[in-house]
């Protein structure tokens, strides 16, 4: 019996992901990168582990360029409207508490940790990119709180109290999401830099809130302008 403890020990350690592990992930497009731990500026209450710009001097090459492109590590930023939704969540526990939520397209995790913070009952990171989840389980261990992975939405058993998602809707391919979620929650909180009015009806523009992409990627202005939007099913 003691050695299956130890073994079942073993082994979970194994399947743990680590920030070293995801330096590599990032090193196989950039050799040079390096992952940095991060307070965020709008919620210092979170740290990522994020890409460190302080290494990548000079020019990079032809080839790691095409890869940037091809297999874009988005986990490894922490989006203004991420960030955005992060603060607005912490300065509104109420939104999520006691409830099970969802976060759609979870990327660095930020959304998620602050919605376990706010004592969400259960927190679900969706996201169909691996790599990604790999970051939200390391954030989430470093940040001390818990959370359920999925890879994919249509696998979600049952429906949720809250989705919340930021920046899903920068492909217009994307706006039957909205339709779609309203099927799977009774409540949405949605964070956008890039939509100014949202393609669907019953949604709720309740805040507008400048910030920034961390590192910052000195975007046009207009997309530091981030739009928290609530939905409520009517009964």
């Amino acid at each position: 019996m003691l050695f299956l403890r130890l073994f079942k020990l073993f082994a979970n350690k194994c399947m743990t992901s680590s920030p070293g592990s995801l330096e590599d992930k990032l090193r196989q497009t950039l050799s040079r990168a390096r992952l940095c731990l991060t307070p965020l500026p709008l919620t210092p209450s979170i740290s990522l582990h994020l890409y460190d710009t302080t290494v990548l001097e000079g020019p990079i090459s032809h080839d790691e360029a095409q890869a940037v492109v091809a297999e874009p590590a988005y986990w490894s930023f922490c989006w203004a409207s991420g960030q955005v939704l992060a603060q607005y969540i912490l300065r509104h526990p109420e939104c999520v508490k006691g409830k099970r939520v969802l976060d759609f397209g979870s990327g660095s995790g930020v959304v998620a940790i602050a919605a376990a913070m706010a004592q969400a009952s259960e927190v679900i990171a969706c996201d169909i990119d691996h790599d990604a989840l790999e970051a939200v389980r390391v954030n989430a261990d470093t940040n001390h709180v818990n959370m359920t992975l999925l890879s994919d939405f249509q696998r979600l058993k049952e429906p949720v109290d809250v989705i919340v998602a930021a920046d899903v809707l920068y492909d217009k391919d994307n706006y039957g999401l909205l339709e779609v979620f309203k099927t799977k929650c009774s409540e949405m909180l949605l964070a956008d830099s890039r939509v100014k009015e949202l393609p669907a009806d019953g949604f709720k523009l309740v805040d507008t809130i400048e910030g920034r992409t961390h590192p910052d990627l000195n975007e046009f202005e207009e997309f530091n302008q981030v739009r928290i939007y609530t939905w409520q099913e009517s009964h």
